[in-house]
């Protein structure tokens, strides 16, 4: 594991933070964000539950497919997670007809959609042409290894299992943007999409769908945490938002970054999040 990178000038340490007092709940990436090397970690997993265990919602939202996504749904206790940008969640529900015969009620995981059935099969059609052009195209680009579990958007591996030169990264979002389609940068993946979703639509839509609540009237009861340019959209518009550590390799590509940024990287800085607002509350573990 990696050392923790020097703090960017420009961020507030996570000291400097006061979280509110009446949060409602932590909406997070994934990637590098709860994630170190690939992998969920235990202090990151332990932050989870305590967030949880002190009445607070907590939902990821990432890039990653629905289909990568879904152990994680069944096992972590989560409110749901929000996957491919916003396209698609995970919910994980008690199984309601074994509980009616009082039987020991395995989980249930359903997916809801932002878009209808027939929307996401010409999408879904149209996505894939786009993502071969680009394979011909942009030499070493290669669609990421999770692309079997994609529904709604294509993903172009840079930095997981490949590495992609800055030049060729732009390419293929330039490519994207040509097709029509929305594009954005994670700190592993280029994703691309048709539709209006989003990281922040997905955040709106899950908290209303799933919790019954209006993200925007209580925004400031809400913090996000994230690592990349994917998050930009999460960093602008909440005020309570932490970046990880090494959100400092991506800060020079940041229009918008977050307000505070944790000592620690990945997990760890997960981690730090966790027990502030747990500090805050006067409930640390």
């Amino acid at each position: 594991m990696s050392s923790p990178s020097p703090l960017p000038a420009t961020l507030q340490p996570l000291a400097a933070w006061q979280p509110p007092a009446t949060l409602a709940g932590v909406l997070t990436d994934i990637d590098d964000t709860l994630t170190t090397d690939g992998a969920i970690t235990a202090d990151a997993l332990a932050a989870i539950a305590d967030l949880k265990a002190a009445g607070l919602h907590v939902i990821p939202i990432t890039g990653r497919p629905v289909g990568w996504s879904e152990p994680f749904a069944a096992a972590w206790p989560v409110d749901a997670i929000v996957a491919e940008n916003g396209a698609v969640a995970l919910v994980a529900e008690r199984d309601q007809n074994a509980l009616e015969r009082n039987e020991d009620a395995g989980i249930v995981l359903s997916k809801w959609y932002q878009q209808d059935a027939p929307t996401r099969a010409a999408n879904y059609a149209r996505m894939q042409a786009v993502l071969a052009q680009i394979e011909r195209e942009v030499p070493g680009a290669r669609r990421a290894t999770d692309s079997a579990g994609r529904e709604c958007d294509i993903a172009i591996d840079h930095s997981e299992f490949v590495h992609l030169p800055q030049a060729a990264v732009d390419q293929v979002v330039d490519r994207l943007h040509a097709a029509g389609m929305h594009a954005t940068v994670s700190s592993i993946h280029i994703n691309g999409w048709f539709g209006a979703h989003n990281k922040l639509e997905g955040a709106r839509w899950i908290v209303r769908e799933r919790l019954g609540r209006d993200l925007d009237a209580e925004i400031d009861r809400w913090v996000y945490v994230g690592d990349s340019t994917n998050d930009q959209l999460m960093f602008e518009r909440f005020a309570h938002s932490v970046g990880v550590a090494n959100v400092a390799r991506f800060v020079p590509q940041l229009r918008h970054r977050p307000r505070y940024v944790t000592r620690g990287e990945r997990g760890a800085g997960f981690a730090e999040v966790a027990q502030a607002i747990l500090g805050a509350m006067g409930r640390m573990p």
